[in-house]
């Protein structure tokens, strides 16, 4: 009985260590997530603003008014 319940701790401990360790692969996707969308506004910050403006242009003044 005493063998039982220590394999099922075990078991468990080792479930509780793949929570932990998801999480942390989960944070350092997020992390990398960030510094690509961080990159690609500091390398296209200029275009975007224009792509942004010209949209706002076309929805403050659409072609059919």
């Amino acid at each position: 009985m005493v063998k039982y319940l220590q394999i099922l701790l075990n078991a468990r401990l080792a479930k509780m260590d793949e929570r932990g360790a998801t999480a942390v692969e989960y944070g350092l996707l997020v992390a990398l997530i960030a510094m690509l969308i961080i990159g690609a506004v500091f390398l296209l910050g200029g275009n975007l603003s224009d792509l942004f403006n010209g949209a706002a242009d076309e929805v403050a003044n659409p072609d059919g008014a």
